[in-house]
């Protein structure tokens, strides 16, 4: 026996086959005029109407206003890479677990993978790229170098940005100190050591620079 909303969604030739093709088909047409009319206004009452947010955004990146068209769901840490050409912001986890795409949002650490690029309007996003000045590596910086901290160096961007997050908040850490503040970003060379060493160089440096 034919349960009731079968009946009733075949009266008429009406089937639930039918609804389900209509939807999928009209769903269809709206993505290919999306696509289409892309940039031309055409289609932005619709849009609104929708909640859509406005995907051309200016951001203010190391210290330039970069403008950039982005969908409403992506990451800064996407955003940064393969729309601005900033690959030093690495995407490792990309769940804000290992910390490789640290960077910095108006001086404080943050995840990229886990901020939305729409969010950060207005604010100040630095990358491991913004760090050199007028041709200045930052201390953080030439501590990796003295120190040849990394192994395979994959990590070294986000472990670097987060350095520079910790010496903004404790310019003269302790060898623990450093480890609990670092302890966000993870090494899948376990060089923790010369990581440490490099961490405790860069407060030396940081501090003669004062």
């Amino acid at each position: 026996m034919l349960q009731p909303e079968v009946i009733q969604a075949r009266r008429g030739g009406f089937t639930r086959r039918k609804f389900i093709k209509g939807v999928v088909a009209a769903g269809a047409t709206a993505s290919a005029a999306g696509y289409l009319f892309r940039g031309s206004g055409a289609l932005s009452p619709f849009l609104t109407a929708q909640g859509a947010v406005e995907r051309l955004v200016t951001l203010n990146v190391n210290g330039q206003q970069r403008r950039v068209e982005v969908p409403r769901q992506e990451t800064l840490a996407m955003t940064l890479r393969y729309q601005l050409g900033l690959t030093g912001t690495k995407l490792g986890c990309d769940r804000a677990e290992c910390g490789a795409c640290t960077l910095l949002i108006d001086g404080v650490t943050h995840y990229g993978c886990s901020i939305l690029t729409h969010t950060v309007r207005g604010r100040e996003v630095t990358t491991i790229e913004g760090l050199e000045r007028n041709g200045e590596m930052h201390p953080v910086q030439q501590a990796v170098l003295d120190e040849g901290g990394f192994q395979c160096a994959f990590c070294a961007p986000g472990f670097v940005m987060s350095m520079v997050g910790m010496l903004d908040r404790n310019p003269n850490p302790t060898r623990e100190e450093a480890a609990e503040l670092l302890a966000g970003n993870l090494c899948r060379c376990g060089d923790y050591d010369k990581i440490l060493n490099t961490a405790m160089r860069a407060a030396e440096l940081s501090g003669a620079r004062a």
